[in-house]
Formats: C-alpha cells, structure tokens, sequence
C-alpha cells in the first residue's frame, strides 16, 4: 500500500538501486563536478532522497571535518548502505542518516547546501516540499535540483520553478549536469 503525504513510499525500491548507484556512474555523473563550488569546507548539507550514499560520500569530504550532511532517505535500506559506506570511508562522524517521514522533512539544523538528485518528481506534494526545503536552508543557502529529462517535461519542469520561486527559492544559474535538467537555486538573504 503507497502512503500518501508530503512523502510517498519508495517508488524506487532498494534492490534496483544498483543498476545507477555504481562506480560506472561515474562516466555519467561525477558528484564531485556536479557539486563543484556549491559545498564547502564547513558546510552543513542536505541529502535528500539519498539513496545508498552517491552524493552523501562526496558531501562529506567536501564540507571537511568542521562540515556536517544529512542523509535524508524514506527507506532504512538504503541508510543502512550509506551508513556502512561512510564507515567503510571513514567519514561516519561527519554524517547523520535520517529516516525520512511521508508527511514531514526532519532536519536537525539549518544547511548551507540542499541537493535533490531525480527524486522531486516522485513527490506528490511539490509546494510543501519547496516550502520545507526552503525553512531548512540558511538565507544565502543554496539548493541544486536535478531531474531526468525523460520523466519530468519541459512543462513540468518550468512548474517545479514557478513552485520553488514562491517557496523563496530563486533560480541563479543552469547547472550542466548529463539526461538531465539541473538548476541551482537560492534562498533570498532575509
């Protein structure tokens, strides 16, 4: 049974993660260049819809020892992967895995940085998610949206901005990334 809310049930199930979230993906998205100049040493950054850590890892090393990501996923398969990675890399200490809710983003401290990697056309509430993501961000805070040319149309697409725009997020540059439409937007200084 899906639940319906702010945050559906996975529509990308655990088990089919491993056909993108692997060292060939690399060819295709490389994380560090996607986020390049958009997390620093002592950020504090949010990954949400993290799947089994692609971003978060490279999050982590990005923002330094004084820096902090939330890993932010509805299913507690796909932490229990980020967590063993972030052990494996030696970066626990610089990531909290939260156990996403369908009705509500739970983010400990305001960030610095959001990223939304093929994820916001899976919620059903775009207008509420803008609207959390935009109280979680710090004034100046950035976000990077990223969508699948494939699943989201140009129409929608312009649809997520105009939502985003009224949550107070506003647009400043395209972001290349590949079969992808990708956007970084910023919350105004208040």
């Amino acid at each position: 049974m899906v639940k319906k809310g702010f945050l559906e049930e996975a529509k990308c199930p655990w088990w089919i993660c491993w056909s993108f979230d692997n060292p060939l993906r690399r060819l295709v998205h490389n994380s560090c260049r996607i986020m390049e100049g958009l997390v620093n040493e002592g950020d504090t950054a949010l990954d949400l819809g993290c799947g089994e850590g692609y971003f978060t890892i490279d999050m982590a090393c990005l923002v330094g020892d004084s820096g902090r990501v939330f890993a932010v996923d509805i299913q507690e398969h796909m932490l229990k992967v980020v967590r063993r990675r972030a052990k494996r890399a030696g970066l626990e200490s610089r990531i909290e895995t939260i156990l996403g809710s369908p009705d509500r983003l739970t983010i400990p401290a305001p960030v610095d940085f959001a990223l939304a990697f093929w994820m916001v056309h899976e919620v059903p509430d775009k207008d509420r998610l803008m609207a959390e993501i935009a109280a979680a961000m710090k004034p100046g805070g950035r976000f990077l949206i990223v969508e699948p040319k494939w699943h989201v149309s140009l129409d929608s697409w312009n649809e997520m901005m105009k939502i985003a725009e009224t949550a107070g997020l506003h647009q400043i540059e395209e972001r290349p990334v590949k079969l992808s439409r990708a956007i970084i937007l910023q919350k105004q200084n208040t």
